[in-house]
């Protein structure tokens, strides 16, 4: 009786493997797979640029004339259990992260992350990244899709991220957790702000 060959078997992929891996591949670790992360488009790259710019007020102590309080930083290692992101932005309160953004991986949860969409890896970000956001308790989460004009704001709810604004060019809004100032959503996505 002839014998069928065996499968091979899948092996999940750790940490340290994607820490391994060299800076240039980009990659980030998702349920045990190792995923490339998208090169960037010069949309996107702008968009990323422009996001941190609107936040900066934040970057700061808190008290002054900026609202403050938080540490910003785009595209670093961050662990959430046994998973390893590699976020477009990151903010962390400073109460929660007094000495600052130190190491890598960073080991902290963020209180902010905002997800630039690419078209190919949209549904990492809307599906998986979301999930493990949440089970990881991440507060916030906004997705900002360079092509549409649109901005999406989520919270963390009890049992599920709520979408708490949707907002799309020619808006102005006030986007938790950054709701002390008013953002112009084209220039979230790279336009000349019209108050500077």
């Amino acid at each position: 009786m002839p014998v069928a060959p065996k499968r091979p078997v899948a092996t999940v992929a750790t940490v340290a493997d994607a820490l391994a891996r060299p800076e240039s591949e980009r990659v980030e670790l998702i349920r045990g797979t190792l995923v490339q992360k998208a090169a960037p488009t010069g949309e996107h790259a702008r968009t990323q640029a422009s996001v941190t710019r609107r936040v900066d007020p934040f970057d700061r102590k808190p008290g002054g004339k900026w609202p403050g309080g938080w540490w910003f930083a785009s595209e670093v290692d961050i662990q959430l259990g046994p998973e390893l992101f590699r976020p477009d932005l990151a903010g962390w309160r400073r109460e929660r992260l007094p000495e600052g953004i130190k190491g890598r991986p960073i080991t902290v949860r963020p209180d902010w992350i905002c997800e630039v969409l690419s078209p190919s890896t949209e549904d990492v970000d809307r599906v998986d990244k979301l999930q493990s956001y949440f089970q990881a308790g991440v507060p916030h989460y906004w997705l900002a899709d360079p092509i549409e004009r649109v901005l999406e704001v989520y919270r963390r709810t009890e049992l599920a991220y709520a979408l708490v604004l949707t907002a799309k060019s020619g808006q102005k809004i006030r986007a938790e957790p950054f709701d002390a100032i008013e953002l112009e959503v084209d220039a979230l996505f790279g336009a000349d702000p019209t108050d500077d």
